[in-house]
């Protein structure tokens, strides 16, 4: 009987090299060690911790998550124990994973960001910096700093100014060309690029005529947004030449494999870690043996192997 030769998954996202393509979404993992008893994290490409600030979150009033359908709207507004806490009490544990550890990285300004990543860059253990460019930035109004292409290179110039590790950026969905976003992070210094972060939406509660969640608005997510994210993905890659991570509805192989097709050198698992906490650990398993029915030895072969069709 033949035996199947082994499937090389170590993919490169940038100057980090990943022993698999399959992370967990920050948001979903907790900071990672909340997952240790049901994950063997040795064999994740790697995980996203929950976003950090300068200061601890308290976060949003409940209720903070609501079903949809094929999804779920979360409006948790960025809770965490702050990037002090986070090194002192998180980072340790962590630091005995082969995962790759990626902090995101968030502020309501510039200062804040760079704040959160000079006492980051004080710390051993991690791998790399995803900044969430999703933030309102207070000394703007409020304007999204990922809404404006002006804004997302004044944060990403700053970042990449203050960080030695690599800096990935998330971007938001909520934007008219994702294109020129991906190109003002790309030439302001970033190393990759995270394709997306939720869409924008709200759900009402028709008894009661208020929002299903604390907020009037949340964040979508689940496999209601992979077509559009899918196609997000397929644009950003085309746009700048700094690999991208699809993030968006993947539950399955067949969704991470859509993804690498699409142009992704990796992607995350988010939502289904809510009622799956080993969502990640059978994604990779079933991208594994898909690669081995598939006579594909190397997933590198996979990215951005997508035919357009150009007629």
């Amino acid at each position: 009987m033949t035996v199947p030769a082994a499937v090389d998954l170590s993919v490169n996202v940038g100057a980090l090299r990943l022993s698999n393509p399959i992370l967990a979404a920050s948001g979903t993992f907790g900071y990672g060690v909340e997952f240790a008893h049901l994950v063997d994290l040795h064999r994740l490409g790697g995980f996203v911790v929950k976003g950090l600030s300068l200061e601890p979150m308290a976060g949003a009033p409940a209720p903070r998550l609501s079903e949809t359908p094929s999804g779920m709207l979360n409006a948790v507004g960025l809770q965490n124990v702050g990037v002090r806490a986070f090194v002192a009490e998180k980072l340790p544990a962590l630091r005995q994973y082969r995962a790759a550890v990626i902090a995101n990285v968030f502020g309501y300004t510039v200062g804040e960001y760079v704040g959160v990543i000079r006492i980051l860059e004080e710390a051993e253990g991690l791998a790399a910096y995803e900044l969430n460019i999703s933030c309102p930035n207070t000394a703007h109004g409020g304007i999204q700093f990922g809404s404006d292409p002006l804004m997302v290179a004044e944060v990403v110039s700053a970042a990449r100014q203050a960080a030695r590790r690599p800096l990935w950026v998330k971007v938001s969905p909520n934007v008219t060309d994702i294109g020129v976003i991906a190109r003002a992070a790309e030439e302001a210094g970033a190393d990759a690029l995270t394709v997306a972060n939720t869409h924008q939406a709200m759900s009402i509660d028709v008894q009661t005529r208020k929002s299903k969640l604390g907020r009037t608005t949340g964040g979508l997510s689940g496999p209601a947004i992979k077509p559009i994210t899918l196609r997000l993905v397929y644009e950003a890659r085309r746009a700048v030449k700094i690999p991208v991570i699809g993030l968006g509805g993947i539950e399955k192989a067949d969704d991470a494999l859509e993804y690498i097709i699409a142009g992704a050198s990796a992607v995350q698992v988010g939502t289904a870690n809510f009622s799956n906490p080993r969502a990640c650990m059978q994604v990779l398993n079933g991208l594994e043996k898909w690669c081995r029915n598939n006579n594909i030895n190397n997933i590198n072969s996979l990215i951005g192997s997508f035919q357009a069709d150009c007629s």
